[in-house]
C-alpha cells in the first residue's frame, strides 16, 4: 500500500548540516518527497504538533529543542512508507539506535543525559509513528496546495 508520512529535520540536524545526506538515503529508498518546507516553529505551534506530552515533565525540553531552529518538513511517500522511514531512523533515544540507522549512524545522546542537562534529546528527525498520526500530522504542517503528485524511476518497479 502506498502510504505518506510526516518527516521532520529537526533543529540539530539543520545545524549539524545533515538535511542533504538525510533526504538522500530517504530518496535512495524508494520514497517519494511530495511536500517539503523549513519551518522556524514557535512554541504555540509546537504544543498542536507535540500535544499529546504537554502535560508530561520532559515537554519543556522538547519545546526548547523543536524551537531553537528552523525545521525541515517533509511529506514523503511509498510502499508500506510509514514502517520504512521508521526503520530507517531508528530508535527514539540515540544511543538505543542501531548503526545503519539516521539515528545511530549521527547521534548518540541518551535519555539520562538529556534529563541531566534539562535539554530535550537532540535525535536529529520526527517520523509519524503509524497512519493514524501521519494523516494527522500532514494535515497539520502542510496545505493540500502544499503537496505534489509526479512519477520517478522508482514508480516503474512498484506500479
Amino acid at each position: 500500500m502506498i502510504e505518506r508520512s510526516l518527516v521532520l529535520l529537526k533543529p540539530d540536524a539543520v545545524q549539524r548540516c545533515f538535511v542533504g545526506e538525510i533526504i538522500t538515503r530517504f530518496e535512495r529508498a524508494g520514497l517519494k518527497m511530495v511536500g517539503m518546507k523549513m519551518v522556524w516553529v514557535d512554541k504555540d505551534f509546537s504544543k498542536e504538533h507535540y500535544a499529546e506530552h504537554v502535560e508530561k515533565g520532559f515537554y519543556p525540553g522538547l519545546e526548547s529543542m523543536i524551537t531553537e531552529g528552523p525545521v525541515v518538513a517533509m511529506v514523503l511517500e511509498g510502499v508500506e512508507a510509514i514502517s520504512t522511514i521508521r526503520k530507517m531512523v531508528g530508535a527514539t533515544e540515540p544511543k538505543a539506535a542501531a548503526p545503519g540507522t539516521i539515528r545511530g549512524d549521527f547521534a548518540h545522546v541518551s535519555y539520562g543525559y538529556a534529563d541531566q542537562q534539562k535539554i530535550g534529546v537532540k535525535n536529529l528527525i520526527h517520523a509519524s509513528a503509524n497512519a493514524e498520526d501521519a494523516e494527522k500530522e500532514v494535515a497539520l504542517w502542510f496545505d493540500a496546495k502544499e503537496m505534489h503528485s509526479y512519477k520517478t524511476v522508482h514508480d516503474m518497479h512498484i506500479l
